[in-house]
């Protein structure tokens, strides 16, 4: 009977995925394809998927609103500026131990493809963006911005797996069955000798079963839910709640704020901060945005 644990362990043992025993090792280069002096890593190839597939997605649900293709096409690129831009730029900020590394090679600031980016900072910078964008096209910003956050919950997925072959979200030492162990030298996990051939947990693997829950529901909610808002506000809660929370998984530095020390990472500092601010926005989206009536163009209602 001790022989059937042993062989079940070994179902999977590709080289680069072994699931045990005891642990889950991956040891896969971030580095796709090298084509001469340019690099194709596996997060780049998940952040072009990502963007792929999100609008895939979001196409649909931005026909049932009234939105036209050519609006979507037009503030989808705006979009991925400012999502790529607020993200890397929040990566580095939140990561205090590498900030040196960064202000003496400031090229590699917003070098997005080399891995690293923290998704609040994303959020921060495209609401903003597609509040805007929605003036100019003359449409509804709250539907326009239900658009922008389905398809952000869509694109993370990928997103998440990139993070998960990368290593660059690392979670504490741990014991656990389903800890993870990176081993190839490149990965971002063994740039910390701390944290490279040593089972950790799976916080990336954690964000992406978390970012499936939260997809799922807002699926589920994008056919049913007329009042404009309504989507946004229940990514930005789901989001922020799991953040919270998934951060005591995670290795990140404990930081203050404001004088306060509560043991907590800048994430989950975010997340509060977040939290607090959609109390009141909760508020004017279910004061004055009203539910769209049957037949009427949600866009321009």
């Amino acid at each position: 009977m001790g022989a059937i644990p042993v062989l079940l362990s070994y179902i999977i043992d590709w080289g680069w995925l072994r699931i045990g025993p005891p642990y889950i090792y991956i040891n896969i280069d971030p580095v796709l394809l090298h084509l001469g002096p340019f690099k194709l890593s596996w997060y780049g190839l998940m952040y072009a998927v990502a963007i792929i597939m999100g609008l895939q997605i979001v196409r649909g649900y931005a026909t049932r609103k009234g939105i036209t293709q050519e609006i979507v096409y037009r503030v989808v690129w705006w979009c991925i500026l400012a999502g790529l831009l607020g993200g890397r730029l929040y990566f580095v900020i939140q990561q205090p131990d590498l900030v040196s590394h960064y202000l003496a090679q400031p090229q590699h600031i917003l070098a997005t493809w080399e891995g690293g980016m923290a998704f609040f900072g994303a959020v921060f910078l495209v609401i903003p963006t597609l509040f805007w964008r929605a003036r100019r096209e003359h449409i509804n910003p709250l539907v326009l911005i239900d658009a922008g956050v389905l398809f952000a919950s869509a694109g993370q997925i990928f997103g998440r797996i990139g993070n998960l072959i990368n290593g660059d979200i690392i979670g504490y030492p741990s014991t656990l069955p389903w800890s993870t162990v990176y081993q190839h030298p490149a990965s971002w996990a063994c740039l910390n000798p701390a944290t490279c051939n040593v089972p950790v947990q799976p916080a990336a693997g954690y964000e992406l079963l978390t970012n499936l829950v939260l997809l799922g529901i807002m699926f589920y909610l994008a056919r049913r839910v007329t009042r404009p808002g309504v989507l946004m506000l229940v990514y930005l809660f789901g989001y922020a709640i799991t953040q919270f929370l998934l951060f005591f998984t995670r290795a990140n530095l404990i930081v203050s704020f404001l004088g306060l020390d509560w043991g907590l990472k800048q994430a989950q500092w975010t997340s509060l901060v977040l939290l607090v601010i959609l109390l009141p926005v909760t508020y004017l989206v279910l004061r004055y945005s009203k539910p769209v009536p049957a037949g009427e163009v949600a866009a321009t209602y």
